[in-house]
């Protein structure tokens, strides 16, 4: 039986200088990273990452599994008897000021880099925060190079002007950025009265290369709001990343305008690598998901180029061969066909591609066409 291995989170202290004493903080690699020597992993910075990290990084860990997101690193800073110092700002120009200050510094300046140093990081990362810890991490959003592309707010208390200065940098961004905030029903009053009167000004915003997510959970309140909207965060900030569903599928059959299904594949993998900046193969599951959208529709020419790319993706697997081989009888060259499907039956299965599968089809060819 093989052993599955579960990442267990590190807890390490980091001597900060900025701060002037130790800071505790939790990583939690996934499941593969030692094994996976080359591959590099966006990071997830959660702050109160003495409550917050845990079903972040349970939600993180379920959602990769599933490949919904990318793997990730998460890492949870420690901020108890520390929050309201770390998230303090000036009341005059609501900016951080005195532990507010330092600790926006040290998140940027020691522990992210110190992150980057020791672990393998892609150049995606999201910061997540609740209530004043939420507010605290827009001042990011405001450098000249935010540091995070992705920030997921918690039922966020905002500092007075923040709604402007947040609509303004998502408005004016020249790089692409993905913004979610949260509140529910029965979250405190002031603060949902808040969010709500933010979200409506961000229904005004046309940057097309920012992402902007929101939601009001029903009867959830101040605390239990967050075991929603975290794994919601999540889902809508990689709604690009997870695998073609059959909900996808359905609506790429249904619209009528979309001819180009070999196209929306490589689209969907260039998006994947410009917005996470990560480089995975085409999964095998998508590859089968577009033939069929390709042998519906009796677009050959496209099933001939998916087979190449499935060949190039997989080599050692049957699909590549498998699809080539449908090519061929399609286009009434049995012999071909029968080709393909015999180099087919060497290599790896792939879902319902199997030996015996790739038999049949090899016997009906001969039944068919006497070859």
């Amino acid at each position: 039986m093989p052993f599955i291995a579960f990442s267990q989170p590190e807890y390490k202290t980091v001597e900060s200088k900025i701060l002037r004493q130790k800071r505790d903080i939790k990583i939690q690699l996934p499941r593969n990273y030692n094994s996976n020597s080359e591959k590099t992993y966006p990071v997830i910075y959660v702050l109160d990452g003495d409550y917050l990290f845990e079903p972040v990084a349970g939600n993180v860990d379920y959602f990769s599994y599933w490949e919904d997101m990318p793997e990730a690193i998460v890492v949870g800073i420690n901020q108890i008897g520390a929050r309201e110092g770390d998230t303090s700002y000036d009341q005059s120009n609501y900016f951080p000021v005195d532990g507010g200050a330092d600790f926006f510094e040290f998140l940027g300046m020691e522990l992210m880099p110190l992150i980057d140093e020791q672990y393998r990081t892609a150049r995606f990362s999201i910061a997540i925060g609740h209530d004043i810890t939420a507010n605290f991490i827009n001042y990011y959003l405001f450098k000249e190079n935010p540091l995070f592309k992705g920030y997921i707010n918690l039922s966020p208390d905002y500092a007075p002007e923040m709604h402007d200065r947040i609509f303004n940098a998502l408005e004016f961004s020249e790089q692409k950025l993905w913004y979610y905030t949260a509140t529910g029903s029965q979250d405190i009053e002031k603060l949902h009265s808040d969010i709500t009167t933010f979200n409506n000004q961000m229904k005004e915003l046309s940057n097309e290369l920012v992402h902007y997510y929101y939601n009001d959970f029903k009867g959830q309140n101040h605390y239990n709001l967050v075991g929603k909207a975290i794994p919601s965060a999540l889902e809508k900030m990689f709604a690009i990343y997870r695998p073609i569903t059959q909900y996808d599928y359905q609506q790429l059959i249904d619209d009528e305008e979309t001819t180009e299904y070999f196209q929306y594949l490589e689209d969907k993998y260039e998006q994947i690598e410009e917005l996470y900046e990560l480089e995975i193969n085409v999964r095998t599951n998508d590859i089968l998901a577009i033939s069929n959208a390709i042998i519906a529709k009796e677009k050959w020419d496209q099933l001939k180029d998916l087979a190449k790319l499935a060949e190039d993706e997989h080599p050692n697997k049957m699909i590549g061969n498998y699809l080539m081989g449908v090519y061929y009888e399609k286009e009434g060259k049995p012999k071909r066909a029968l080709k393909e499907y015999q180099a087919a039956y060497t290599k790896e299965k792939v879902a319902f591609l199997n030996q015996d599968y790739i038999i049949q089809k090899m016997d009906q060819i001969k039944a068919d066409f006497g070859e």
